[in-house]
């Protein structure tokens, strides 16, 4: 049979699995070590082991339950409540400013956790309840919270980005200074369309009412030290690895201890805080742990066939397509995937197809990793399966109905398109920074 044929059949199989509700792993698992031995017999089952072998010795992986209970630990003792409360004082007088505040709140969130699930629990029933109740637009706001909630993905430390290091084989620490700039690029695109778009039609974002804009200066200070202190521990964890002093696992696990003090001299670090924390932290890493060995089985075994380059002379050579048009349809697939699938069964779907045919045709795999995570936020908010769109769905009060929902992401998506673009036509928006900390 030939190669091309192979894959096909592999990817229909896994597909077709998934289909049938079938964990993330179990069926890419299952299909990378059922093709290793009917392809080569019971040495076949050499490969995936090698592959598992490889994943127990990459040191940089300990970074992973770090930087997720880090999280875990500023959001379960209510250190992300005192953020909200910063931003609501200081931005509440601006048209539009606790919608603006929000954005902020997201990128701090996505700094403390790298997942976007936690953003849009804290945004949903932190910020979005408030904001309704001071007279915000509930379709704007609405969009607000899941646009900024996808920033988890991309502001370092992201999970997905750690997933994507280890199958494309890069180095973390560069993905994570690559995901920076157009990350805040993007909530600084977010930010000016609320800007605008509430000085064009104030209704939509009224300021706060005078009574509550009236807060001392000693007490706007008060509320400012108790809300940056995420801000930072980030800075205490991120410093000393951009200064090169300390390793990426070395900052994580001063991330982790710094986080651990904080919630400790605040007096919230209960036991019930304590057990819940590590419990989702291990149940989290134990996850992505078990995706990334079958995704690393199943791209050894497609290594093995070949099918890279056969696929590589279908487009180039058979199709004749540019590769630059290659990468657009793979994005685009990546869109369509993203109404059925969640970030790290899309990558582990396609990441043993895609990145050594981007690597082939001359990209960058550090910047392609970036456009992916932007893609995959895309895709994360577009009908009508869009994974926010649900998780938005279980997590609104009930005047916000899936209607709404659709609506209001409408204009953030042509944000994130308008940003995907700036990354894809000057790359180096995300290769500067890593450039420049690993050139020194």
């Amino acid at each position: 049979m030939p190669h091309e044929m192979i894959a096909i059949v592999m990817f229909a199989g896994m597909m077709l699995m998934l289909m049938t509700g079938q964990r993330v792993f179990g069926a890419i698992g299952f299909v990378g070590a059922l093709a290793g031995v009917l392809l080569w017999g019971t040495g076949g089952v050499e490969i995936p082991f090698s592959a598992a072998m490889k994943l127990m010795k990459w040191y940089p992986l300990l970074t992973l339950p770090m930087f997720i209970f880090m999280g875990y630990v500023l959001s379960e003792s209510r250190i992300a409540d005192d953020l909200y409360k910063m931003f609501h004082v200081w931005m509440g007088p601006v048209r539009g400013g606790l919608a603006i505040g929000t954005i902020g709140l997201m990128v701090l969130i996505s700094a403390m956790n790298g997942l976007s699930v936690a953003g849009m629990a804290i945004g949903a029933t932190i910020a979005l309840p408030e904001l309704l109740r001071r007279g915000y637009d509930k379709i704007m706001v609405t969009g607000v919270v899941q646009a900024g909630s996808s920033l988890g993905i991309l502001v370092p430390p992201s999970v997905v980005l750690v997933l994507y290091a280890m199958i494309a084989r890069q180095p973390v620490g560069q993905l994570w200074l690559a995901g920076v700039i157009p990350g805040l690029l993007m909530a600084s695109l977010f930010i000016l369309y609320i800007y605008i778009r509430c000085r064009i039609q104030p209704h939509l974002g009224p300021v706060l009412p005078e009574d509550e804009r009236n807060v001392s200066l000693s007490e706007k200070l008060r509320l400012l030290r108790a809300g940056l202190l995420p801000l930072v521990i980030f800075a205490v964890m991120m410093v000393p690895f951009v200064k090169g002093w300390t390793s990426l696992v070395e900052s994580s696990a001063i991330g982790a201890i710094a986080a651990f003090l904080a919630a400790v001299l605040k007096g919230r670090m209960t036991r019930v805080v304590f057990e819940t924390t590590v419990r989702n932290t291990l149940a989290i890493s134990c996850m992505f742990m078990w995706i990334i060995l079958a995704a690393l089985g199943f791209g050894a075994i497609f290594d093995g066939l070949g099918a890279v380059n056969a696929i590589e002379g279908l487009f180039t050579e058979t199709l004749n397509l540019s590769p630059w048009m290659i990468l657009i349809l793979m994005q685009l697939s990546f869109i369509i995937m993203g109404t059925f699938l969640d970030d790290t069964a899309m990558l582990v779907i396609v990441a043993p197809l895609y990145v050594p045919l981007v690597g082939a045709l001359g990209f960058d795999l550090i910047w392609y990793g970036v456009l992916y995570t932007i893609t995959t936020q895309i895709a994360y908010m577009t009908p009508p399966f869009g994974y926010n769109l649900f998780l938005m769905r279980a997590m609104a009060p009930p005047e916000i109905g899936l209607r709404d929902i659709y609506r209001s992401i409408v204009p953030f998506v042509g944000v994130m398109v308008v940003a995907l673009s700036l990354v894809m036509i000057f790359p180096q928006i995300a290769l500067w920074l890593p450039e420049y900390v690993y050139g020194k």
